[in-house]
């Protein structure tokens, strides 16, 4: 598969895109159809597909349908793709980084259908991405959420006991190095305006843990209890579903706090309230189905949708059950960081 989905290279490339395409609204006879291919894991992954679903669902009417199919693995995305050109959908949506080059290759092939990719920018980009183009019938789904993260890195910092906090990542996705770079600045940050050393495990700016796969449990286990081992009290997996393996061995060790990512956890994964510190979150719901919506309207464009701070498509929860163990001066200043992250006084990089 040709590799056209890195948004880091998409946007180092923003002066060759060129301007934004609006698809033709259907005829009034026409409902429109809203087609959601999904990631691996399952419509109830607790994360993106199940997110993204229910955002579709909210927005369902008499004139606009929608339905899914799942894959149990990336093999299935281009066949899953192919059966929603078959069955006639008017907009096409791939669910999570991982499916963008099938949606854009399915895209470039049937140019009269609407497409969108959930956290991906969706651009064409060549083998060294010197060069990266926007798709005209693709919307891009993207989230700013080292911005979230910056601020869980700052409350994990104010949180640990021990000084030591880590992060570790599903597979080196650009969708998922962000959250850790992010989580990293913001323990820097932290370091710096209150002179202390808290140490970050698993990511050093560069290079970090990754399990592989999103898949891996056993390694995911592993590699939580090992982090705990090396001192680490606050943990962030950036892993879908392994999350579930951090959240349980906290529960079970007693030695950590988890945060949780892309959704609320605490609502999402309910079962592990009692160990989750907070969670970076990504409006997945809110922007699938405002982009069915415009498709609906006639409004669809290629223009990429982002999340920020400042448009609430990326924050974290609130703190929930742990809210009384984390000292009131960190959240106030984490609320005064997050203004000055809006007003651009902090910048924050992916």
């Amino acid at each position: 598969m040709k590799n056209t989905f890195r948004v880091v290279a998409a946007l180092a490339a923003a002066t060759l895109i060129v301007g934004v395409t609006t698809m033709p609204a259907a005829t009034a006879a026409v409902k429109t159809k809203a087609c959601l291919a999904l990631d691996t894991g399952g419509v109830d992954d607790k994360s993106f597909n199940a997110s993204s679903w229910a955002g579709a669902v909210k927005v369902k009417s008499a004139s606009t349908s929608v339905e899914y199919l799942p894959a149990a693995s990336s093999s299935e995305f281009a066949g899953n793709i192919k059966k929603f050109v078959d069955n006639k959908c008017t907009i096409i949506i791939g669910v999570g980084f991982a499916i963008s080059g099938a949606i854009i290759a399915s895209a470039k092939a049937n140019p009269k259908i609407s497409y969108a990719v959930v956290d991906d920018g969706a651009y064409d980009c060549n083998a060294d991405y010197s060069v990266c183009n926007p798709v005209a019938n693709v919307k891009g789904l993207t989230f700013a959420t080292q911005e979230a993260a910056f601020l869980a890195g700052y409350v994990a910092a104010g949180y640990s006991k021990t000084g030591i906090v880590a992060t570790y990542g599903g597979a080196p996705y650009p969708t998922v190095t962000c959250f850790m770079s992010g989580f990293k600045q913001g323990v820097d940050y932290f370091n710096t305006v209150k002179k202390k050393t808290v140490k970050v495990l698993g990511w050093d700016g560069k290079n970090g843990e990754f399990i592989g796969d999103f898949q891996n449990t056993t390694k995911a286990l592993a590699t939580s209890k090992a982090f705990e081992q090396a001192g680490a009290d606050v943990i962030m997996p950036v892993a879908g579903g392994l999350a579930a393996q951090t959240a349980q061995n906290s529960m079970t060790s007693k030695k950590s706090v988890t945060i949780w990512v892309d959704t609320d956890g605490y609502v999402s994964a309910n079962q592990y309230k009692s160990v989750l510190l907070t969670s970076v979150m990504k409006g997945l719901g809110e922007a699938v189905g405002s982009v069915i919506t415009d498709a609906s309207k006639g409004k669809f464009t290629n223009t990429s949708y982002v999340g920020t701070l400042a448009n609430k498509g990326t924050k974290i929860a609130t703190y929930h059950d742990l809210a009384k163990k984390v000292p009131a001066k960190i959240q106030n200043e984490v609320r005064a960081i997050a203004a000055d992250i809006v007003a651009g006084k902090i910048k924050v990089k992916p």
